[in-house]
């Protein structure tokens, strides 16, 4: 499963949850299907801007605010993204400017 979806499904969720609505009401708003929003939800679908678009009016939220999920990543999904970018780096210089900004930062 794509990391993204799920952190982008993850933060309709709580905005969802965060305006008391329940997936019934706001896939009604959409006029969608309520196993697609869950899907959507679960990063499971790979909704379309214009989806998005409907997401972000239903919710009233401005669209950046569906991908401000900086605070909705857990520790261990971090430390995962972590371990997939260190593993995608061929560049061993800029493996090694990593390494230290990281060492720089967890001081």
């Amino acid at each position: 499963m794509n990391i993204t979806k799920k952190l982008i499904g993850a933060r309709i969720k709580s905005l969802r949850e965060a305006r008391e609505l329940t997936q019934e009401a706001l896939a009604e708003r959409m006029d969608i299907n309520t196993v697609y929003l869950s899907n959507i939800e679960r990063g499971m679908a790979n909704p379309t801007l214009d989806m998005l678009i409907r997401i972000s009016e239903a919710l009233e939220v401005e669209m950046w605010e569906i991908f401000e999920f900086g605070q909705e990543v857990s520790p261990k999904e971090l430390r995962d993204s972590l371990r997939k970018l260190a593993n995608e780096m061929s560049d061993e210089g800029k493996l090694k400017t990593a390494v230290r900004i990281l060492k720089t930062i967890a001081r």
